[in-house]
């Protein structure tokens, strides 16, 4: 019969697997933990991207659609940035407010006069202040819209047509 003899080497063999498929194991774990925080980062900033990309279109498509002589302006209610976007239905005068409160972005549709107030617009999305200005130009009026998002404040500047010579009429 044979006896089979085990060399000393055979023990440490398996020790050295061993550690080493513990060792293959370890990076495995901390690169999906890596990745995994890596991704969570560009999602943050991707949605974040997202809401103030957003914003400044949905504003922006909406000064479009009213941009009309007169029917563009920006007021400042209980200390409240607004665009008022005035327009006329059957001879009765509505306007929309468009504004930020409270870390979302609102709109209020009204009757002009009706005593509604900024508490009572309805939230379109999650959006950092907003504030409005026009500055007369040369050619018109230019409206700015500013995203007070930080690190750095995100402007559209948006030339009023109607503010210029052969700009549309209310109709």
């Amino acid at each position: 019969m044979k006896k089979t003899v085990s060399r000393p080497s055979e023990g440490m063999d398996f020790i050295f697997s061993m550690l080493l498929f513990l060792v293959f194991i370890l990076c495995s774990v901390f690169t999906i933990l890596i990745g995994s925080r890596v991704y969570g980062n560009i999602r943050a900033r991707n949605d974040a991207a997202f809401y103030s990309d957003t914003a400044l279109s949905y504003i922006t498509n909406k000064v479009r659609q009213s941009d009309r002589t007169g029917s563009i302006s920006v007021r400042t209610v209980e200390g409240q940035s607004i665009l008022v976007l005035a327009s006329d239905y059957d001879g009765i005068l509505y306007e929309t407010w468009v504004y930020t409160k409270d870390g979302s972005l609102l709109e209020l549709f009204s009757e002009q006069g009706s005593g509604l107030t900024v508490e009572d617009g309805l939230p379109i999305m999650d959006c950092e202040p907003i504030s409005f200005s026009i500055a007369d130009k040369k050619n018109g009026a230019m409206l700015e819209i500013t995203l007070e998002e930080t690190p750095s404040p995100r402007t559209a500047s948006l030339f009023l047509r109607s503010s210029s010579k052969g700009g549309r009429r209310n109709e």
